[in-house]
């Protein structure tokens, strides 16, 4: 068996971001991965504009106390007409370009009009006072976003403004998913005596559409060598990863690593000190399909996919940063125990309160079969090889899942 951290090691120097590109329109691009870097030819601010509504003057005319005459009134996204002159104001409103000759805004709280007219109540304190300078918060032809960025609101917004409407991203990631087992049954079948209903292709579905990837979904294969192997090969030749649930541990009806080998895969991992999940797969194809065998049992599916699955998707997806498991320190809530003989993760749920994470145990029976009680998971707690116990109030690690 690999440690965790071998397993995790050896799974993401398997992998290399993908480097296909494709351009998509910019409301097509939430939450797709920037592949090239972007700049801008604006500046921005594009121009001198005001921060407030009030007046724009020369600082010198308003160093104290002064009278001035408004010549001109400046909506936003109207050209000034005229240059102000000593003893010369104009009236302007929040974001409205500065007029030549005026270097400083005073805000209308401290300005008193009559006519044409305005007095200047209380001086601004420095010169550009309540100016946005052009290219104050970018210059044009810098860079502006970076690849690996991860396209979301704040970003659609400076694509937008920078008017890139046509965006280069990485296309998105074709992953198969099926579940092995003649035990098995889909969801909406009755349930005969010895059978289960299959779980984990739902899971798994939706834990890999939240990634953003393109998920090609091939169902249950029963424990029949040669379908099994139609079935993986199939999915070798249309996926960048194959996900596969059950048949890898060392019973009679386990026939996934074999049929890997069969198939030209190089197997990297047959299993790891972790609990739940020891009998985790890991191969490489030839094509550089990633292909991932989880146990069977649904909470080992979830916690070996959370662990060592997503990093490698994240990464091959071509995310910039953030694809590599990152644990925090979080405050255990109960009593935490562990044989001590296998890296333990116990799913949960993590809260924060007065700036403190706050772990808390799933309850009930935190067997690797216990469906149930994985509801509301979002994080996982670490103990360590040779951690037995950690009382309440105690530090544990915590790996954030959703």
């Amino acid at each position: 068996m690999l440690s965790v951290v071998e397993a995790e090691t050896l799974i993401l120097e398997s992998v290399q971001a993908i480097g296909e590109i494709e351009r998509v329109g910019l409301a097509a691009c939430r939450n797709r991965i920037l592949a090239a870097p972007i700049a801008s030819n604006l500046d921005f601010p594009h121009w001198d504009n005001s921060a407030m509504d009030g007046y724009a003057v020369r600082f010198e005319d308003v160093k104290q106390p002064a009278i001035l005459e408004i010549v001109e009134e400046i909506p936003a996204g109207y050209l000034p007409q005229k240059s102000i002159q000593p003893g010369q104001a104009a009236r302007i409103l929040t974001g409205s370009m500065m007029p030549a000759g005026a270097d400083t805004v005073v805000m209308q709280e401290n300005t008193q009009r009559q006519g044409d007219r305005v007095s200047i109540l209380t001086p601004p304190p420095t010169q550009g006072s309540f100016v946005r300078y052009r290219g104050s918060y970018y210059q044009a032809g810098n860079p502006l976003l970076s690849p690996g960025a991860v396209l979301k609101a704040p970003e659609i917004a400076i694509l937008a403004a920078a008017q890139c409407v046509e965006v280069p991203v990485f296309r998105r990631l074709r992953v198969a998913i099926l579940s092995t087992g003649s035990e098995l049954v889909t969801p909406d079948r009755p349930l005969q005596p010895g059978q289960i209903v299959d779980s984990n292709q739902y899971a798994l579905e939706a834990l890999v559409a939240e990634m953003g990837a393109e998920v090609i979904s091939l169902g249950i294969i029963c424990d029949e060598p040669a379908e099994l192997k139609n079935a993986i090969a199939t999915a070798v030749e249309s996926a960048d990863v194959v996900i596969s649930s059950g048949g890898v541990s060392v019973g009679d009806y386990d026939y996934v690593d074999r049929i890997l080998e069969e198939l030209g895969a190089a197997i990297q991992i047959r299993s790891v000190a972790v609990k739940p999940g020891k009998p985790l797969t890991f191969a490489t194809f030839p094509n550089s399909t990633l292909y991932f065998g989880l146990p069977g049992n649904p909470a080992s599916v979830l916690v070996t996919f959370w662990r060592f699955a997503q990093p490698a998707i994240r990464k091959l997806s071509g995310l910039g940063q953030g694809w590599k498991p990152e644990f925090l320190s979080a405050i255990a809530t109960q009593e935490l125990k562990s044989d001590g003989k296998r890296e333990f993760y116990l799913w949960g749920s993590v809260s924060i309160s007065d700036g403190v994470l706050h772990f808390t145990p799933a309850g009930g029976s935190r067997l690797s079969g216990n469906l149930i009680n994985l509801a509301g998971t979002n994080a996982l707690g670490k103990m360590s090889i040779g951690q037995t116990h950690i009382s309440p109030g105690e530090t544990i690690q915590i790996l954030k899942v959703s």
